[in-house]
């Protein structure tokens, strides 16, 4: 039995590195992951690969694993983000993942939806938040988008949770996978100086105020294990540390390369 993973991008690639337990999933790690996104045609050929991957999974009897969004876009800029409450999209982009939810689980195959934060590691595509971030703390000027606030989650967490979710053979559900604190952008940036060690000239541009909270009650009753991921104040200093540590080794490797 083997977990196929479709995709070849950041978490595409950790998750085929880290899941370990080989059962019969397909998990669709591709599409379209730019919160920001409206165009029509990219939506029309994720919603072709995911009609695809449906029929195949149904047809072969095979999980399938669709990788949904808990952003503002879906959820709402309010109140909680739960997988039991009605989804309120704000956005084209929430409005597609939605639409993408329901042409799963109406498809006829096993599913298991995961609604995802904002997943951080190394290797990111550089306009994802942290690494645009980073590059504009390095070279001295960074916008911070006041009012707007986000749930970050490390992605080697994400692969223990749907590794747990796996093998538990958890099937027919919508799971939030979200660390459960909604950090507003300056925290994040302030982070990021700290653990780089320099300073940036920071530019306001305010946009709609955002409270969501995503709620992980249900991941964490899924998946005991996350009770050692250190979710809480500290998390987001961990998580900056640990990007980055590794972000700084990646850009040696390359000078050192190029030498």
């Amino acid at each position: 039995m083997t977990t196929e993973i479709v995709g070849g991008g950041f978490l595409a690639h950790y998750l085929r590195h880290g899941l370990t337990h080989g059962v019969p999933a397909t998990v669709l790690a591709a599409g379209v992951s730019d919160t920001s996104e409206r165009s029509p045609e990219r939506f029309r050929r994720e919603a072709a690969l995911v009609s695809e991957t449906a029929r195949r999974c149904r047809e072969r009897g095979r999980l399938l694993v669709f990788l949904s969004s808990a952003s503002t876009g879906l959820y709402g800029r309010t109140g909680e983000g739960s997988e039991d409450t009605r989804a309120e999209p704000v956005s084209p982009y929430g409005r597609h993942k939605l639409a993408m939810e329901r042409l799963v689980a109406e498809s006829g195959a096993r599913r298991l939806t995961l609604r995802l934060s904002h997943v951080v590691g190394p290797g990111q595509n550089p306009a994802q938040l942290l690494p645009s971030l980073v590059g504009q703390i390095r070279a001295g000027s960074v916008t911070v988008h006041r009012g707007a606030c986000r749930d970050l989650i490390d992605v080697r967490h994400v692969t223990t949770v749907l590794d747990r979710l796996l093998a538990l053979g958890v099937d027919d559900r919508t799971v939030n996978v979200a660390s459960g604190t909604s950090v507003p952008a300056a925290r994040i940036v302030s982070a990021l100086e700290a653990a780089l060690g320099r300073s940036a000239h920071w530019t306001f541009h305010d946009v709609p105020t955002e409270t969501l909270s995503v709620s992980n009650r249900h991941m964490r009753t899924l998946v005991p294990e996350t009770a050692a991921f250190g979710f809480g104040p500290d998390y987001l200093h961990d998580l900056v540390r640990r990007y980055v540590s590794a972000d700084e080794l990646q850009c040696s490797q390359r000078e050192n390369s190029r030498s």
